[in-house]
Parts: C-alpha cells; sequence; structure tokens
C-alpha cells in the first residue's frame, strides 16, 4: 500500500461513534441534507427504510435529513405505494428530465435524482436493506457536516453472505467485501488507482457527497456507476477529500453468479473508459446456461453509456438560477 494511503486511512477513515449524533446536528447549521434511494421493486424492504429515516432523522429533535426521496425506477410491485405511505416523496425516474428518455440502470436514477432533490448533501442508500439502522445516513453524512474539507464520504461494513441468524457467513466467519468487489473492483483499483486502495468497500451503495460536487461528474448509468464516481471524484477533488466511515453491517438481496458476472463486466468497462478513452473493450457478454440441449449461450450488452455532469443539462441550471 501506498505511504500515502496509509496516512489517509488514519486520518480519512472513521467510525459513526466518532461523531455522536449531538455533534452532527451542531454542525448542520445551515447546510440541507438529501436522502435518495434509487428503488426498483423493493416493497419488501423500502418501507422500513424510510420509516426509520423518519422516525429517526426527520423530527423536530433530530432535524438532520431535510428531504427524503425514493426514485422508482419502473417497479412493477408496491414499491411506490410503500414508500409513499412510509413518508417518502416518491418520484418515477420517467417523469425527471422527460426529454431524455430513460435507459434501464441504477446510474440513470442517480442522475436523474439531482434534479427533483435540492440537499447541499445528497445521501445514497440502497432499498434492498435488511435491519436498518440511521446509522448508514448519520455516519456518512456526519463528516460532510462537521469538516469542510471533505467532499465525498463512503460507507464500509461487513456483509455476511447467507442466512446466517447470528449474521455469520456460512463456514462461522464474517462475510467482507462482496464477490465482485474483491474478484473485479479491488484488483482493479489496486493496480490502476492505488490511492482508492484503502477503501473497504469501493462499490458499495450508500455514500454520501456535496452537490457541488456531484453536479460535476459523469454518471455511468448501469452498476459502474459506483466505480466511475469514486474514480472521478479522486480526480477531481483529490484523495484527502474523500473519506469512509465504518457503520457496522449491511444485510441485503444477493444476486445470483449470471447478474453478478453481468455486473463485473460493466464495472470493467467503466474502468476502461477511464484508463483510455481510445480503443474500447467489446460491450457485450456472453454468458452460459443448462438447457435441454446442453449449455446455451445468452449473450447480454454491457452498460456503456454515462450521463453528462448535471451542471450542463439546461434545466439543471435554470433550476440553480431560478
Amino acid at each position: 500500500m501506498l505511504e500515502e494511503v496509509e496516512r489517509w486511512l488514519t486520518r480519512r477513515s472513521w467510525s459513526v461513534s466518532d461523531r455522536p449524533l449531538e455533534r452532527v446536528l451542531a454542525a448542520k447549521r445551515g447546510t440541507t441534507v438529501s436522502v435518495v434511494l434509487p428503488a426498483l421493486n423493493e416493497e419488501a424492504t423500502v418501507g422500513d427504510i424510510v420509516g426509520v429515516i423518519r422516525r429517526e432523522l426527520m423530527t423536530p429533535a433530530v432535524p438532520l435529513v431535510d428531504e427524503l426521496v425514493v426514485i422508482d425506477s419502473g417497479s412493477t410491485d408496491r414499491t411506490a405505494e410503500v414508500a409513499a405511505a412510509a413518508g417518502a416523496r416518491v418520484v418515477a425516474r420517467d417523469d425527471v428530465l422527460p426529454r431524455i428518455p430513460a435507459v434501464p440502470g441504477k446510474g440513470e436514477v442517480l442522475w436523474r435524482s439531482l434534479m427533483v432533490t435540492s440537499g447541499d448533501v445528497v445521501c445514497f442508500v440502497d432499498a434492498d436493506l435488511r435491519d436498518f439502522s440511521a446509522d448508514f445516513v448519520t455516519g456518512i453524512v456526519g463528516p460532510l457536516l462537521t469538516d469542510p474539507d471533505v467532499e465525498f464520504v463512503k460507507a464500509m461494513y461487513d456483509r455476511p453472505f447467507g442466512a446466517e441468524p447470528d449474521g455469520a457467513a456460512p463456514g462461522g466467519s464474517p462475510g467482507q467485501g462482496g464477490r465482485v468487489t474483491e474478484l473485479v473492483a479491488r484488483p482493479l483499483l489496486n493496480l490502476h488507482w492505488p490511492r482508492l486502495a484503502g477503501f473497504v468497500q469501493p462499490l458499495g451503495g450508500e455514500y454520501a457527497a456535496r452537490r457541488s460536487l456531484l453536479e460535476r461528474l459523469p454518471f455511468p448509468v448501469g452498476y459502474g456507476v459506483e466505480l466511475g464516481l469514486l474514480v472521478d471524484a479522486l480526480h477531481t477533488v483529490g484523495l484527502d477529500a474523500l473519506a469512509q466511515v465504518d457503520v457496522g453491517v449491511r444485510k441485503h438481496r444477493h444476486q445470483d453468479e449470471r447478474a453478478l458476472g453481468r455486473m463485473a463486466a460493466a464495472i470493467y468497462r467503466t474502468a476502461q473508459l477511464r484508463l483510455s478513452r481510445g480503443h474500447l473493450v467489446r460491450p457485450r457478454l456472453t454468458q452460459f446456461e443448462r438447457g435441454p440441449a446442453g449449455f446455451e449461450p445468452r449473450t447480454y450488452a454491457v452498460d456503456t453509456e454515462e450521463r453528462p455532469p448535471m451542471a450542463e443539462i439546461t434545466e439543471y441550471a435554470r433550476r440553480r438560477v431560478a
């Protein structure tokens, strides 16, 4: 590990307990905070997450979060209804910037969320978390309110794999980075962006940043959004403006290996695009499934599109002036 990264780990890696809620609230002053949940068919969990944030962080006694928005990216279940009943403002992805046709992908939803939120600090939280704790929000928002030099904060946590009652992974050991993180993202970062090697959860979906930074960054529309934002934030504001906070344990719905393969391909291509704006790898991935006649190929397109910095969008610029 680079000496610079070792120093960064001592200066910019914290625990949620390092900033008690009272300190975070006192530092908030006039800064506004938006929490965004990108959601697609998450009726089983989105209501609980919204409820915790409303009860614990949006009260007269604890006014940490100023707006809570669920961006529904085309759910076919009761996600929107459940989120609204729990107290979130629900916005349909396709209703945001309708002149730009939406494409499937998490990054697309996060990018459009900047258009329908107003907070000085924007906090993203995945909508599939179980046993959600308000620490996920206070932990990553805290450094942005208490330290003016910090611009971008990611959560770090244990990630149990499986359904063990004590939160352990199969075999009794706690889960760590996640399969795509350990097999794809971490090797890419260590080899090509070693200054980011200190991030425990580079692909984690819980992170917060200043709007003034996010509106200057391009957003990969799909699974590559977390890696893309992290790499671009490094180049835009420097390592010392990035941080991470330990918020405990993250429990969520796990995807199957084929979905993870598609995620890995998108992440690799996001990295490759940032390494060279010249020749690009073929944006297709073929996987195999056993069928009646043996293994059958299934070919998928890899997310390749990126949205420009929101600051370059005419509607956003007009809204900021207004």
